[in-house]
């Protein structure tokens, strides 16, 4: 019995940064029904991804999101932006985990590398990881410092069991006059090997 309960916490506490698996099926269904977008404009793919340390695939030297990233500029032609900071690197992932819910709760900003002009985009799409339930704080930091208005924006994330957690809700809020779709979610342990998940996903959107 102590064996059993020690595995639970240890399960538990392993899928922190990507929240709970309690209600798995009905947050991942959402992902995948999709609105159709205008595709003959501009698009850029805005994320953050953690190489290094991860749960599920281990330590590896693309992030997760960065593959489903490359995937959708490859398909789609959208230009990139990554959220690039030095602040994680080379961090075991439950240190990781226990900065992430440090930062959410205390409501910091980290500051990424570069700027770009999002007046000539008309879709961009939103990536990152589910830490704690939402994208990493370093997205945060974007919302706060670049308006979407009026842009068709598409959040989509990779995670271990959480979905698109609030990032679709979260996003609606920082851009209220955005066109917010319901986005795409993938777990990161397919990455590698499903890029046909986010062909279908894409395609469902518009793009050929």
């Amino acid at each position: 019995m102590k064996y059993i309960l020690a595995s639970a916490l240890f399960v538990l506490v392993s899928t922190a940064c990507s929240g709970t698996k309690k209600n798995d099926v009905a947050v991942n269904e959402p992902a995948q029904e999709q609105t159709q977008v205008k595709t003959d404009g501009k698009a850029l793919v805005v994320f953050f991804s953690h190489a290094g340390d991860n749960y599920s695939v281990g330590n590896i030297k693309v992030g997760n999101t960065k593959i489903v990233a490359d995937y959708i500029s490859e398909i789609t032609g959208a230009d990139q932006f990554e959220l690039k900071t030095d602040k994680y690197d080379g961090m075991a992932y439950q240190p990781l985990c226990d900065l992430a819910k440090e930062e959410q709760q205390k409501g910091e900003l980290p500051e990424f590398d570069g700027s770009l002009d999002v007046s000539k985009y008309d879709t961009v799409f939103i990536g990152g990881p589910i830490w704690w339930g939402t994208y990493p704080q370093i997205v945060f930091t974007f919302f706060k410092k670049y308006d979407l208005s009026g842009k068709t924006v598409i959040p989509f994330t990779t995670h271990e069991g959480s979905g698109l957690g609030r990032c679709v809700e979260d996003v609606k809020e920082a851009y209220p006059k955005a066109n917010v779709t319901k986005g795409f979610s993938m777990y990161g342990h397919d990455v590698r090997t499903k890029k046909s998940e986010v062909e279908k996903w894409l395609k469902g959107l518009g793009y050929k």
